[in-house]
């Protein structure tokens, strides 16, 4: 329980229904925000710390804790807050699943110091811990067959470890694995990666990766486009228990 936030809304005088009033979320999101790893998405943390006259990291200490890039928390709020996950990736395992190991290996060749990359890693590892906590969202990610197939770091034992991980992930009850396999012809998932967010009350909203940039995408009829492509690339994919034998069958040729 975060004594503090529920402490902090007694003192101004507020119940869950009437920050939310305020906030034009529900109810049940300000409830929340009492638990522990609940923080509100960065657009209302300003407005709670003002109603509640409390600094924001009084209220949810995590904030200024916070590992990964500031321009990437709004997307990790989102996916704290989210019911359902979909994940399309064509070149890198899904961050949510990834090993240390590998994880690490993604950020070769990129001008970043070593503690900045133990960061950066530290960062993507806790975002994980939503796979197996009480009520987190269901992910459901589609891989392209390459990513399985090309070394990370040019390590075979990196690759063999990180593709056990897997195996291991594609088990649990919230998460849902399908592999596109590589030799499909050409599908709308060659024009890139993207995540999609379903919140409990029902909104919409998708994380784009670029060589230039990342982007939070909002707006409903670019929403609608990507979940077109979404169930497109589904489509691709091998059911569930086909995709897993593939990847069992992928971790045994990198042993």
């Amino acid at each position: 329980m975060n004594h503090a936030f529920v402490a902090a809304l007694a003192e101004a005088g507020h119940t869950a229904e009437s920050l939310a009033g305020h906030l034009g979320v529900h109810p049940k999101t300000v409830a929340r925000w009492a638990n522990p790893g609940h923080i509100p998405q960065s657009r209302h943390r300003a407005t709670v710390a003002k109603l509640l006259a409390r600094p924001v990291d009084a209220l949810w200490p995590d904030v200024v804790r916070r590992r990964e890039p500031v321009w990437f928390r709004p997307w990790v709020d989102i996916e704290r807050e989210a019911v359902a996950l979909r994940s399309f990736e064509l070149a890198w395992v899904p961050g949510l699943l990834q090993t240390e190991a590998y994880a690490r290996a993604t950020f070769i060749g990129q001008p970043f110091t070593p503690d900045e990359v133990a960061d950066l890693v530290a960062a993507r590892l806790d975002r994980q811990a939503i796979l197996t906590r009480d009520r987190g969202p269901l992910f459901v990610a589609v891989v392209d067959e390459q990513v399985l197939r090309r070394p990370a770091a040019g390590d075979r034992r990196l690759m063999a470890a990180q593709l056990a991980h897997l195996v291991d992930c594609a088990e649990l009850p919230s998460v849902q694995l399908h592999v596109v396999p590589q030799d499909t012809p050409t599908y709308p998932g060659l024009d890139g990666p993207f995540t999609l967010a379903e919140l409990r009350d029902g909104t919409r909203v998708a994380h784009a990766d670029s060589q230039a940039r990342a982007q939070i995408i909002e707006q409903a009829s670019e929403i609608a486009t990507l979940e077109r492509r979404w169930e497109r690339i589904r489509g691709e994919a091998l059911p569930r228990g086909r995709s897993l034998d593939l990847l069992r069958e992928a971790t045994t040729a990198w042993t």
